[in-house]
């Protein structure tokens, strides 16, 4: 996030988009609840009628894939109405006449057929936002996962420096990020082209930086995603794997596919704190402590480090990662040491500028934490990104033309399949799957449907449905309902049983390589009862 989580709280203007927010992120959702109550103008566009649609000025239930159609759709809005904030395009800014022309096209009459909304909505939409005072955007995997999602990236970024409302208090461009310490673990290097600080492992000077403080000659090669880790697992360029607290066979999409993958692999490793699918197919299972068992950080949606205490002893035979991953480090030959968590920040610090000012000392006088960049001991750390100036110097306009998903229905698969989460579940369910309260709640995978589709179909709540792709099938529970469209199907991802990602498309983002996970094409009937299939 470029901005902070409490100024959610104040707004005077929020446009959600791709974000379920009060299920994926309650206590946010909660604060733009109550923004809305002092008044805030509240923009939602979603596939689904989430909750916040029945708080929001105006929604738009767009067609999964059309992010960026509706985005330069208020993008022309704007520049016809000449409501952009030309003092600040002027001076921080640059790019802006290419972004102009590009959305010239995008009008809204057109928008609204692509998106298959009203264009009054994409006008008052525009409206709203370009006439505030302020006005953030909050985004999360509903902008992100589509091949398009980088640009889909770019294109909120364009919408926001058009109406200066970046490095601008209650405004901003803000992801949401969709687990407890995702930032934190790109700030530390795991992205495939990055060392810790976002410093690029091709860079000489970078590689020099890193080899002295740790002593040791590193690789400038850029790594893999983990689409093209599992594509390397099938086809035998891959033979040994090591997944840290991660889930792929429930999380990623084809899940024939990777269970194809981690099985072809000569050694599979897996270090998590239960029993995860993944890990049933481990030849090794090196098993961590949880949350309560360790001391430690994490740095959440907005760069906030905050510090994680310890509250027992770890159980049985398991270890905090740092210290399994340093005694494997030790036996493969490297003799570095560390004696806590405490001395890991010290050494982050040391070689991550962003995290320079950050100790376990600040941390343990500010229970509240620090937000990054803190670049020294005396530094506040920084609640606002780009307020001075832009952090590249100027604020680039970056023009992106609308593409159609990569999987459109059909006659053979006719239904828009998307995937999200739900309130009661986190993730692939490795610890809230344990939770008999949760379970009563939500206990089992489901398909929503629309009320008319279903009519068409014979098919009432409750009963079974299966569900194809090009990639698989899966049997699961209909649930009727009004808040998505007809011809779109949506399905939460966590349930290892009746998986929604044995049916989602792994067709990539050229540019950031995460797969489509929102649209995929499915074709759907009822099940037949087991006496019926006898």
């Amino acid at each position: 996030m470029t901005n902070t989580i409490k100024e959610v709280q104040n707004s005077e203007c929020m446009f959600i988009i791709g974000s379920n927010t009060t299920e994926n992120h309650p206590v946010i959702g909660a604060m733009m609840k109550q923004a809305k109550d002092k008044g805030a103008k509240l923009i939602v566009a979603d596939p689904r009628r989430i909750e916040l649609s029945n708080y929001a000025d105006v929604y738009m239930q767009i067609e999964p894939g059309t992010n960026i159609a509706l985005l330069n759709g208020m993008m022309n809005v704007i520049v016809e109405k000449k409501l952009y904030d030309k003092k600040y395009i002027d001076d921080r800014t640059e790019n802006f006449e290419e972004l102009v022309e590009l959305v010239k096209e995008y009008t809204p009459e057109r928008v609204a057929k692509i998106c298959g909304i009203n264009e009054e909505d994409i006008i008052k939409a525009a409206t709203i936002y370009a006439k505030a005072n302020s006005a953030g955007i909050y985004y999360a995997m509903g902008i992100t996962q589509h091949s398009t999602g980088t640009h889909g990236v770019m294109s909120i970024s364009n919408l926001a420096l058009m109406c200066g409302n970046v490095g601008k208090e209650f405004g901003g461009v803000n992801p949401l990020r969709g687990q407890n310490n995702v930032q934190g673990a790109c700030d530390m290097g795991g992205l495939p082209a990055d060392l810790p600080g976002y410093q690029k492992v091709f860079k000489e000077e970078v590689v020099e930086k890193f080899e002295k403080a740790w002593g040791s000659t590193l690789s400038t090669k850029v790594g893999l995603t983990i689409p093209e880790i599992l594509d390397g697992c099938e086809d035998d360029s891959i033979r040994f794997l090591y997944i840290m607290g991660e889930n792929p066979m429930v999380s990623d999409p084809d899940i024939n596919h990777v269970k194809k993958a981690l099985t072809n692999v000569d050694f599979l490793v897996v270090q998590d704190i239960f029993l995860t699918e993944t890990a049933q197919l481990a030849d090794v299972i090196l098993p961590a402590s949880s949350f309560a068992e360790k001391d430690g950080t994490f740095t959440n949606t907005e760069r906030r480090v905050q510090r994680v205490r310890k509250a027992i002893e770890p159980i049985g035979q398991s270890k905090p990662d740092w210290q399994i991953i340093m005694e494997i480090m030790n036996t493969l030959g490297y003799k570095k040491k560390y004696l806590n968590s405490s001395s890991i920040m010290e050494e982050i610090a040391s070689v991550t500028p962003q995290y320079g000012g950050i100790s376990y000392k600040r941390l343990e006088a500010d229970p509240m934490g620090l937000q990054w960049p803190c670049l020294d001991e005396n530094h506040p750390g920084t609640p606002i990104l780009h307020k001075e100036a832009i952090a590249r110097g100027r604020g680039l306009f970056m023009p992106c033309e609308y593409v159609k998903s990569a999987e459109l229905p059909d006659k053979e698969y006719p239904f828009i399949f998307t995937t999200g989460r739900i309130l009661y579940h986190y993730h692939t369910r490795s610890m809230t799957g344990r939770v008999e309260g949760l379970n009563i709640l939500a206990p089992s995978s489901y398909v929503e449907i629309n009320e008319i589709t279903a009519r068409k179909m014979d098919i009432k709540d409750g009963d079974l449905v299966k569900l194809s792709s090009r990639r698989g099938e899966i049997e699961t529970t209909a649930k009727v309902t009004d808040i998505i469209d007809e011809e779109v199907l949506f399905m939460p991802f966590h349930y290892a049983e009746g998986a929604a990602n044995y049916l989602t498309n792994t067709s990539l983002d050229a540019i950031s390589k995460i797969p489509e996970l929102k649209v995929a094409a499915v074709k759907m009937e009822k099940a037949k009862k087991i006496e019926e299939a006898l």
